[in-house]
């Protein structure tokens, strides 16, 4: 084996190394955001060269959206997704996050980049999109008078929720789901 086939550690790099620098990504970026991970502590992380690294990814900016494309949270399809639960406590169970919970990584994103034409601000753009269109549908589902804001409401709450957990280092979904439950109870007529 040559030289230019062992990674920076003398290893021989083989298939994988992708998913390791996607990996590595999702914990730096998280742990310590994106601007303040450079690609030289991604490899290190990976345990591959920067020639791997610009072999699979452009650039950071291309690492940085396709981490942000294959996020995806199981947790948000899991409550839209549960049979066991009414359309109503669906719309409640979407602030059940647990103390644990990091910042959302979209947001995270969107607010280190600064740049709206960046393709992780777009992934970041179509998430939220598509969280508030889950949220709108669910509460058709459970009647809602104007599904399309309570739709934005809620996702509003979940986003500010994630934000000020994050800036206070405290749980704050519980109160937003108060919140959620006082606008769910107004726009859903009773029977």
């Amino acid at each position: 084996m040559t030289e230019l086939e062992k990674g920076p550690t003398g290893r021989r790099r083989g298939r994988g190394a992708r998913e390791r620098i996607l990996g590595a990504s999702q914990q730096l970026f998280r742990d310590q955001g994106i601007n303040r991970t450079g690609m030289d502590q991604l490899c290190a992380a990976a345990q591959v060269s920067k020639r791997t690294a610009y072999q699979h990814f452009a650039g950071k900016d291309e690492l940085v959206a396709e981490y942000l494309r294959r996020f995806d949270p199981g947790f948000m399809s899991g409550v839209f997704d549960r049979a066991d639960l009414t359309p109503r406590e669906r719309l409640l169970a979407a602030f059940e996050m647990p103390a644990s919970t990091p910042l959302c990584p979209y947001l995270a994103a969107a607010v280190e980049l600064h740049d709206p034409q960046h393709p992780a601000s777009q992934y970041a753009r179509d998430y939220k999109t598509a969280i508030a269109a889950r949220l709108a549908e669910t509460a058709r589902e459970a009647g809602a008078t104007d599904p399309g804001q309570l739709g934005e409401q809620l996702a509003l709450l979940i986003d500010g929720a994630s934000a000020r957990t994050r800036v206070l280092d405290r749980e704050s979904f519980s109160t937003a789901a108060a919140i959620a439950a006082v606008l769910i109870d107004n726009a859903i007529p009773t029977a």
